[in-house]
């Protein structure tokens, strides 16, 4: 049958499953566009190329599917970088398709010309330049493969406008053989029975849990491991809603901003069981005095994760599902009664706490609203900064792909677009975006994307009136030298969603929010709050950049 490159690769899209794709176009990849306009897939046109790809990224997030997103050449393909990224610091699943110059154009700095296969090589897994159109139906299939198979990331296609153009006889193929790449999906046996002898044999376990659970689909394994060997769980931003959050097993999220009772677990703990994470800085703290009693157990599909930040006493090589499955067997309840004492201590006396101030509205407040209101049960993304701790910390998450957040990157600007994809990808759960005012200005613009799609994307704004994570480390660390975080002048967010046709209402009295709240709520379409919180409020508990895991400020007596 013959085809175009463009043809073949919507073609492919569909054979792949693809539903929906987030986009804008250009001149590169107007023949794409063309054959989008009659195909049956849903393209939805954001506001900005920053904006598809972190749609893209989370619709990836809540569905477990590869998000998808097209950009032009030059401008187009470099405003995807930030969020190509992103997904590859947090593992995420997304094919990103860039226009091209023509073949014969490449090199001569023409118009809008990038080398986005070079720009992007150190951050996405794969990427590819097609130069021949008879490429495209194997190039697509080994994208694909490659982005959701072993350690999931983005792989980008770029493609000239001249093979997009180009009539070839098409022929599909869903065969992918990859000379080098073989992802190792079962753990060594062996290395298993050692593992589970260690956690038999432990006085004071704690498994520490990251995203890898949610993206191997891991979660009732883990929930099995942990209730049989009676071991309590604690999980990084990415891990949350790997393991209940209100289990009595649950030990919060740990690290800079985790729970006291986890980190002294952690800094207590005879063995520590890693499960899909990658002992990340925010988490580990001070390396030299990480976890200084623990024997460490490292499960990881990925076998440049193992022993790249802490030694490991025994790796597994594995997909996270399999090699919990093979552990559950293997392990016995054991009493721990003495270990699970000291826990209960830690959890009575240093509990998640904040002040409570009548002529302000404290923001923890407005998050453990949400999470009443909801029961729970919204998927919840968030910017980055204080407000996406307060989140994390004060949002109970009991189930996976729920909470969707920057995690490796930091991105500022990412929520709001991320959670457009998350309510395309899941249109029957409530979608709430918790931003802050700097964050949420960084990709404002998408006001008009879930304007015009009518995607009922509600948007909470904690607006303190300055960059509050800066503030806070200025005031702690900085000795009060408050340079450049003002926002005071910010514009008003009620009157800008009006622009756009969107709702929008402003909470300046504590007992306004749970009623505003719960009106956004009942609401089946896009919605803006904005929250006037304390200014000075401080995430706490916190452990300073480089400090020890046990050293923290803020326990509720400060």
């Amino acid at each position: 049958m013959k085809m175009t490159g463009a043809q073949a690769l919507i073609e492919c899209f569909i054979r792949k499953g693809v539903e929906v794709v987030f986009g804008y176009p250009g001149g590169a990849v107007l023949p794409i566009y063309d054959v989008l306009y009659d195909a049956p897939i849903r393209h939805v046109l954001t506001r900005h190329e920053q904006g598809a790809v972190h749609a893209a990224d989370g619709y990836a997030r809540v569905t477990g599917k590869p998000g998808v997103c097209i950009a032009t050449s030059g401008p187009g393909a470099t405003n995807l970088v930030t969020g190509l990224a992103n997904a590859y610091m947090d593992s995420i699943p997304i094919v990103a398709v860039t226009g091209q110059v023509a073949t014969n154009l490449i090199g001569r700095d023409s118009f809008q010309e990038a080398d986005i296969t070079g720009i992007t090589t150190p951050i996405t897994k794969h990427n590819y330049l097609v130069k021949d159109v008879r490429d495209l139906p194997r190039i697509i299939s080994e994208a694909f493969y490659i982005a959701t198979t072993g350690r999931p990331g983005p792989v980008l296609i770029d493609l000239p406008r001249d093979v997009s153009s180009a009539e070839f006889d098409f022929v599909y193929t869903d065969k992918v053989d990859l000379v080098g790449y073989k992802p190792t999906y079962k753990g060594h046996v062996k290395q298993i029975e050692e593992a589970a002898a260690a956690i038999n044999g432990s006085r004071r376990p704690v498994l520490y849990v990251g995203g890898g659970v949610i993206s191997s689909g891991a979660h009732r394994e883990l929930f099995a491991l942990a209730t049989k060997a009676n071991v309590p769980v604690t999980t990084t931003l990415m891990g949350l809603g790997a393991f209940p959050g209100n289990h009595p097993l649950s030990l919060g999220m740990l690290g800079m901003h985790g729970t006291a009772y986890a980190n002294y677990a952690v800094m207590n703990s005879d063995l520590l069981i890693a499960v899909g994470a990658r002992f990340d800085d925010r988490v580990t703290g001070k390396l030299d005095v990480f976890a200084p009693q623990a024997k460490v157990i490292h499960i990881d599909i990925d076998p440049a994760e193992i022993g790249k930040n802490v030694d490991v006493d025994i790796p597994i090589v594995g997909d996270a599902r399999n090699v919990l499955s093979s552990l559950v067997e293997r392990v016995q309840h054991v009493e721990r009664t003495e270990w699970f004492e000291k826990i209960a201590g830690w959890k009575r006396d240093y509990p998640l706490a904040y002040e409570e101030r009548d002529d302000e509205i404290a923001p923890q407040y407005v998050v453990e609203q949400i999470y009443e209101i909801t029961k729970g049960q919204a998927i919840i993304a968030t910017e980055v900064g204080q407000h996406q701790m307060w989140a994390a910390q004060y949002y109970r998450f009991d189930e996976p792909r729920c909470f969707v957040s920057s995690g490796g990157l930091g991105t500022m600007g990412y929520g709001f677009p991320a959670a457009i994809g998350a309510q395309v990808g899941r249109p029957d759960r409530t979608v709430i975006d918790i931003a802050g005012d700097g964050s949420f200005q960084m990709n404002i613009q998408e006001l008009g994307t879930v304007a015009s799609n009518r995607i009922p994307v509600k948007v909470v704004i904690l607006n303190n009136g300055c960059l509050g994570m800066v503030r806070q480390w200025q005031q702690l660390f900085y000795k009060e030298r408050y340079s450049y975080i003002d926002l005071r002048d910010n514009p008003d967010f009620v009157q800008i969603a009006a622009a756009y046709g969107i709702k929008g209402r402003r909470i300046t009295k504590r007992e306004e929010v749970r009623p505003v709240l719960e009106e956004m709520l009942a609401l089946p379409e896009p919605v803006v709050i904005d929250v006037q919180v304390c200014r000075g409020a401080n995430v706490y508990p916190m452990v300073p950049a480089g400090g020890a895991l046990d050293k923290m400020l803020g326990l509720g007596r400060e």
